[in-house]
């Protein structure tokens, strides 16, 4: 298979970033996307031409850091998967591919296709864990849990963090990502004791990097390579209002 790609390549966040095109030639439509640029970026080094810098780590869709905006879809045309996991199969023979880093005020360009995505770090900082001492580990079954409770903070529990929620949404709103952060523990007793201070701290940190609003367009559950619900973000309304007013 055959591409033409038209990448974006920036040196640093204060310089001026634009699209340069470039050729992916003999490619096998079971590659990756990261070993399709791979790929591109040998040809390149052979050249002594600077590189394509884009983040990865686990090729395995776990880790979150792979994040691209490719022709127009975060982690591109394939629903519930990253990057990484993408398959060159997905795309025409002969496609021009268009490949840009997240876009949002709050994750700001280092380099080419990679991102200063520290802010979410620091709103975990803030209030994203329990505190409590839990000592050895316990028995399973001596903390009872509701079935349903479990499950629904599992799920809310395989958010990686990548991004893509922020990147899709017209606001650049993080609601999806914290919201998931919120229910995995407000679901579970373990994390009852903060639950209050945690919301607050949480969204006050979210508000302080620069991250927008949610204005209901549901682009971050299409988009979530996990498939994270947005009732999630009903759940940390709740826990906010609750918050402020018990």
């Amino acid at each position: 298979m055959n591409f033409t790609l038209k990448i974006w390549r920036q040196h640093d966040r204060n310089s001026k970033g634009k699209f340069v095109e470039y050729k992916a030639s003999d490619i096998s439509p079971d590659m990756s996307f990261l070993e399709m640029l791979d790929a591109v970026n040998r040809d390149l080094a052979k050249k002594n031409e600077d590189i394509i810098a884009f983040d990865h780590d686990c090729r395995e869709g776990i880790c979150g850091s792979c994040g691209l905006y490719i022709s127009g879809r975060a982690h591109g045309p394939q629903r519930g998967v990253t990057t990484c996991e993408l398959r060159m199969r997905h795309f025409h023979d002969g496609e021009t591919i268009v490949v840009e880093p997240w876009r949002a005020k709050a994750f700001p360009v280092i380099k080419d296709l990679i991102v200063d995505r520290t802010a979410f770090d620091r709103v975990i900082q803030s209030g994203g864990y329990i505190s409590v001492d839990t000592g050895s580990t316990p028995e399973a079954s001596s903390i009872p849990i509701p079935k349903a409770n479990a499950e629904e903070a599992m799920d809310a529990a395989a958010c990686i963090g990548c991004g893509a929620c922020v990147a899709v949404c017209k606001n650049s709103s993080a609601m999806l990502f914290m919201s998931a952060k919120v229910s995995q523990l407000a679901l579970l007793p373990q994390g009852h004791a903060e639950r209050k201070i945690r919301v607050q701290r949480m969204v006050h940190q979210m508000d302080k990097e620069g991250f927008g609003h949610c204005s209901n367009t549901y682009a971050c559950e299409q988009e979530c390579p996990k498939k994270i619900s947005v009732a999630h973000i009903t759940r940390m309304n709740r826990e906010f209002i609750r918050a402020a007013f018990w």
